[in-house]
């Protein structure tokens, strides 16, 4: 069996209005939104009476996308809030980005907190973290010439 390519990360958030307007910030495009629910979709995640709403996010070029979703039944179980980078799982997705400076500039007017700084890694590539919504950590990378 062989992978053929990454379809899709799923991220849950409580406010998923805030997620989508995170993402809208940094460049991804609303693809569609609606509820899941049914027993088709309790037999494929492991959940009975699951039903959530959920936004599909796409990258400008078409090749990526976010799965945003908010649980509404069962209920999201909580992480530790504000996790640091070193926690086990999942702790952050990157995005190369054109312009570094004005995307932080962008994310930091809404509130989004830069976790260290902008820093350059050798002649190839300027970088930063940022916290997003509920804690989440997004990495962004702007390749230098």
């Amino acid at each position: 069996m062989t992978i053929r390519r990454l379809e899709n990360v799923g991220i849950v958030f409580d406010d998923l209005a805030a997620a989508i307007e995170f993402f809208v910030e940094l460049g991804l495009e609303l693809e569609g939104e609606g509820p899941v629910e049914g027993r088709w979709a309790d037999r494929v995640v492991g959940l009975d009476g699951m039903r959530l709403d959920v936004a599909m996010m796409r990258t400008p070029d078409g090749h990526g996308r976010l799965e945003l979703m908010r649980f509404h039944t069962p209920k999201a179980v909580g992480a530790e809030p504000d996790a640091p980078v070193n926690t086990l799982g999942i702790r952050r997705i990157l995005f190369a980005v054109e312009d570094i400076d004005a995307v932080v500039a962008g994310l930091r007017a809404r509130g989004t907190e830069l976790m260290g700084e902008v820093v350059q890694y050798e002649d190839s590539y300027r970088m930063c973290y940022v916290r997003g919504p509920e804690g989440i950590i997004v990495a962004l990378a702007e390749q230098l010439n």
